[in-house]
């Protein structure tokens, strides 16, 4: 109905403009997700890191995703991590096992059975440095220790970082 107002402004495009900036909120409020990830040597194994943000400027949570294809796929949450300054370090003591370090903090998982465990003392001997997840210029990237840079591509085809 025309005749209606509310401050001046007929009531249809009032609703009409404020359907509009709750969009543009919803909009604004949407945070961020990233991933990368590494192969297990082959597509059906892997390992993924992933952070994520409910909204624009909200804290990251950090999640670790075990792909053991077709027995399992697991995620862990991983608390307590700085985000903006994410680095952890994977060694590969043995095919199909990573240890992960970031910090103090040590892991152990494994891709057949996709487990996981925090250790309570580090390991003496973590095995071979294969590369690392770090945070740079905001993005979240596996860096491949051979080449030292992000890696985009591996042998199975498979992209190994994005975001």
């Amino acid at each position: 109905m025309g005749a209606l107002m509310f401050a001046g402004i007929p009531i249809h495009g009032a609703l009409k403009r404020l359907t509009i900036l709750f969009a543009v909120l919803l909009l604004a409020a949407c945070g961020d997700s990233q991933m990368a990830f590494v192969s297990g040597g082959d597509r059906d194994h892997s390992l993924s890191l992933v952070r994520e943000q409910t909204y624009l400027g909200g804290p990251w949570q950090t999640t670790l995703i075990v792909a053991g294809f077709p027995q399992c796929q697991r995620r862990y949450a991983l608390e307590g991590l700085a985000a903006n300054e994410l680095r952890m370090d994977a060694y590969r003591p043995e095919p199909g096992v990573f240890i992960l370090n970031t910090g103090k903090r040590w892991y152990v998982t494994e891709l057949q059975n996709c487990g996981f465990q925090a250790y309570k003392q580090p390991p003496p001997e973590p095995g071979e440095l294969v590369g690392s997840f770090q945070v740079k210029g905001g993005e979240l990237r596996y860096l491949d220790k051979a080449s030292g840079k992000p890696v985009a591509g591996g042998a199975s085809g498979v992209p190994l970082a994005v975001k």
